[in-house]
């Protein structure tokens, strides 16, 4: 057993929150514990984090169940790269933009002001910079075809919902296997970026919304066996990452880390698949 695991245990032993089960195997660390209500959560929260930083985690009152819905952000979730960031690089703009995209995913902004004001900032380049910046810049975070691809093959519906564009999410969710895309989309005319979005936006409220009703629609639940999954990383993602059954932040910012269920700070997008409790035999290896 690791050392911080033992501490783990005999921090949680000294506010009456006894281990039922502990094991450490294939390089990892696992504990079940038992609270007695809903008040031992802050507790037992309290010291994970005093005792494992950094570490993988989920926090659930049962044995986690199969997805039968997962819902994802895509920039730094599914892909490790702000879209808009890279394209802003080709128009000699990222470190202005990427700075507004740094402040909007710790919630430091609002977000469809920073979203309207970064986009206007591009506006005149060419349509073009979006096929070459896809190309050259924008890849799939580690793990995250595994994790699609299991998921999938185990009967979970696949939504990719971000506060990004279409332009690039349309071939992220292809490649990765996404079924349905949601995303806000950039306006042009004549070959250039016009500085203007098509339509709504896609915020918080959209990513939860989307989440919800999907639920809704696949009877998801307890007694259904099959539970709702959401991943993000950032401010905006918080609702929907608070909706679902298991909501995790990957590799996330402080507030989207605190409000998750569960979290990812060491290892890649198949830790989730760990997480869950699906073994390594069953995933469908990309």
């Amino acid at each position: 057993m690791s050392a911080s695991l033992d501490g783990l245990l005999i921090a949680l032993a000294g506010q009456g929150l006894a281990a039922v089960h502990s094991r450490h195997a294939a390089g990892a660390d696992e504990i079940v514990c038992e609270a007695a209500n809903a008040s031992d959560w802050p507790k037992f929260r309290a010291a994970l984090e005093a005792h494992l930083p950094p570490a993988d985690v989920l926090i659930a009152d049962h044995v986690p169940l199969l997805p039968g819905l997962f819902v994802s952000d895509m920039d730094s979730t599914m892909i490790g790269q702000e879209c808009i960031d890279e394209l802003a690089d080709f128009a000699g703009l990222k470190p202005q933009i990427a700075a507004i995209t740094e402040r909007a995913m710790h919630g430091e902004l609002d977000f469809e002001a920073a979203l309207r004001e970064r986009v206007g900032l591009l506006a005149g380049l060419d349509e073009g910079t979006i096929a070459q910046c896809l190309d050259t810049r924008i890849r799939p975070m580690a793990g995250a075809k595994t994790l699609v691809a299991t998921l999938k093959a185990k009967g979970c519906n696949t939504v990719l919902v971000t506060g990004g564009f279409h332009q690039f999410a349309d071939s992220v969710a292809l490649d990765l296997g996404f079924e349905r895309v949601i995303g806000n989309r950039l306006e042009v005319q004549g070959g250039k970026l016009t500085g203007e979005l098509v339509g709504g936006i896609v915020d918080s409220s959209v990513k939860r919304a989307v989440l919800e009703e999907e639920s809704a629609r696949l009877g998801l639940g307890r007694d259904s066996g099959r539970a709702s999954l959401a991943t993000g990383d950032g401010a905006n993602d918080i609702p929907m990452i608070d909706a679902a059954c298991y909501g995790i932040a990957y590799h996330a910012k402080p507030r989207a880390r605190a409000a998750a269920h569960g979290w990812i700070d060491l290892g890649d997008l198949t830790d989730v698949l760990r997480l869950l409790g699906i073994p390594e035999a069953e995933w469908t290896i990309c």
